[in-house]
């Protein structure tokens, strides 16, 4: 008699939970997967894939204005939000079915309800009222939008409501100086809506190379967001029918909705993880080793709940190794030191590696390659919206470093950069490819001069 009901038991359905299950039952394992609301998590239901087809969306605004440029006519406009949200719907109803039909055909147990833990071994199935077992256990539950405790905070809302809204609105303050703030922003701009962005910061996109984040503050602007820095709100109040924002600094906004994307917190809250003796860290994140697994011996965790690298990829990676280390005979740690990263802001970037600032840090002599121009479409279309390529290499090695891009296709060319990347390629092999004529993308391959910093003369 088997001691434990199951090999494996997983404690959400998203994107890295649902690849550790399939793989580990791929591997003959018993697995569980239990999910208090929809298979598919943060990235297929509410995140990534929907956010993705609002950027789609909110482009067209532009692609009719550039058509102009090319010759053709275009008729009179307009635009139904609740048809665009209907037909979203409709697309994330089918990716949830195949998503809970391979987890099916993989052989794994869907238990819809949620799961706390009661010890290291034993789950609470919260919805059905009943306990079970497990060998060991995953934790996959990811992270939820953070919202500060403010006067009036109520009446904000999140990128969770974003996607079901009863209406646009005519006005919109983002809060936030983050990707998601910024593809927000981009797609309420796009689809015709008063937008404000505040970042209470210097400059947005922390983290990113600083070349990157201002030339995407000054592409913003162009396009008509309004962009405030050092801005944050200190309450918000509803007076009829619209909200009234009061700034830190003592400013007062109007808007016909706030939406709040300032960080997300791990799920682990009434868990049962301390119960089981499961470490968390200060913001109450899982705190795993290189293999994801947790200070209890057969605990792991995977995805955003971990607070490593909070991006579907990589979760999905993190899950696929779990499976192959503990069920497949394998050694597989997942490397989080070079991960290309597509951020959908208007105009689109894509990255990979070390940041110029973070390479200056780490290697004694860096290179930098870079350029800007108007793409090949701007020029019948008018748009003044810029492209922009940088290279960040070690001058020793001569190793690519880092490759930081701006512009349409942006994370589509870095995924294939990405492969170059990671493989350790050089920039004398960028410059041995022969370029692809005419693409923006040739410029990666012929970037020949160095940039040297402009020299700065002293007072007299």
């Amino acid at each position: 008699m088997a001691k434990y009901d199951y090999d494996l038991f997983v404690i959400g359905a998203g994107s890295g939970g649902v690849r550790a299950a399939r793989i580990a039952a791929n591997y003959g394992a018993k697995v569980a997967v239990a999910e208090e609301y929809r298979v598919g998590g943060t990235c297929v239901i509410r995140g990534c894939v929907p956010k993705k087809l609002f950027v789609y969306a909110s482009h067209f605004s532009e692609d009719f204005e550039d058509a102009k440029g090319f010759g053709w006519t275009v008729g009179e406009t307009s635009f139904d939000w609740k048809t665009l949200v209907a037909n979203k719907d409709k697309e994330i109803d089918r990716l949830n079915g195949i998503y809970i039909r391979n987890l099916e055909k993989a052989g794994v147990e869907i238990i819809n309800s949620r799961a706390t833990l009661k010890d290291a071994h034993t789950l609470h199935l919260v919805g059905e009222n009943r306990d079970v077992t497990a060998d060991k256990i995953l934790i996959a539950v990811g992270a939820s939008p953070f919202l500060p405790d403010i006067p009036g905070i109520e009446h904000a809302i999140t990128s969770n409501e974003a996607f079901h809204l009863e209406e646009l609105p005519e006005s919109i303050i983002v809060v936030g100086g983050g990707y998601i703030a910024v593809e927000f922003a981009g797609i309420f701009n796009g689809l015709g809506v008063k937008t404000q962005q505040l970042y209470r910061g210097s400059l947005f996109m922390r983290g990113f190379d600083n070349d990157l984040r201002e030339l995407l503050q000054e592409e913003m602007v162009k396009k008509g967001v309004d962009l405030r820095m050092n801005s944050d709100i200190a309450a918000i109040e509803k007076k009829d029918g619209e909200l009234h924002v009061k700034l830190v600094n003592g400013d007062e906004l109007k808007a016909g909705a706030v939406m709040y994307a300032t960080g997300r917190n791990p799920n682990t809250k009434n868990l049962g993880l301390e119960e089981a003796g499961v470490q968390l860290g200060m913001a109450g994140e899982v705190i795993v080793d290189d293999y994801s697994k947790t200070c209890v011996d057969n605990i792991y965790a995977v995805g955003d709940v971990t607070d490593r690298a909070n991006l579907t990829p990589v979760a999905i990676r993190e899950g696929h190794a779990f499976a192959d280390t503990v069920y497949g005979g394998k050694d597989v740690k997942v490397d989080h030191s070079i991960i290309p990263t597509a951020i959908f802001s208007q105009p689109e970037m894509g990255t990979v590696g070390l940041t110029e600032a973070q390479a200056r840090e780490q290697y004694d002599e860096v290179d930098i390659y870079k350029t800007g121009f108007r793409g090949l479409k701007n020029t019948l279309s008018g748009s003044q919206e810029k492209t922009f390529m940088k290279l960040v290499v070690d001058a020793k090695s001569d190793k690519m470093l880092g490759v930081h891009l701006m512009g349409p296709a942006s994370g589509e060319l870095i995924q294939a950069i990405g492969i170059a990347v990671t493989m350790g390629a050089t920039k004398a092999q960028f410059d041995a490819t022969i370029a692809v004529h005419p693409t923006a993308a040739e410029e990666l391959v012929t970037m020949k001069e160095r940039w040297q910093a402009p020299v700065v003369k002293a007072a007299d």
